[in-house]
């Protein structure tokens, strides 16, 4: 059974700081893209960010570029996701994501809430 488990958001002031952590398990996980996609109330879902299996490719929003940071730790089964100066519009529930095609799509975690608000 897959499992994407997200963890850290909460509730932060603008130009403030997140962590979120998706931990994965009944899958391979170093053979799967990992992402993170996000999505705002009366909007669509989109990709903020993703990276390659081998971790040597990665994508982002162009308005999460110089801001948000991916990473993965295959020990640990798990991917990353830095938000730095964050504004109010990243106001959104954040799923993880894997799968092998670009940017992953077949696997989805249940989302964790992200609230920027002074």
């Amino acid at each position: 059974q897959v499992q994407l488990v997200e963890s850290g958001g909460g509730l932060v002031q603008p130009g403030g700081s997140l962590r979120l952590s998706c931990a994965a398990s009944g899958i391979v996980f170093s053979t799967n893209n990992m992402g993170w996609f996000r999505q705002a109330p009366g909007k669509e879902r989109e990709s903020v960010a993703a990276i390659s299996w081998s971790g040597r490719i990665t994508y982002f929003l162009d308005s999460a570029k110089y801001r948000f940071t991916i990473s993965r730790d295959s020990a640990k089964n798990t991917v990353y996701l830095q938000l730095n100066s964050l504004r109010f519009e990243d106001t959104a529930v954040y799923y993880c994501a894997g799968g092998s095609n670009w940017p992953p799509t077949r696997h989805w975690g249940q989302g964790t809430q992200v609230t920027v608000s002074s």
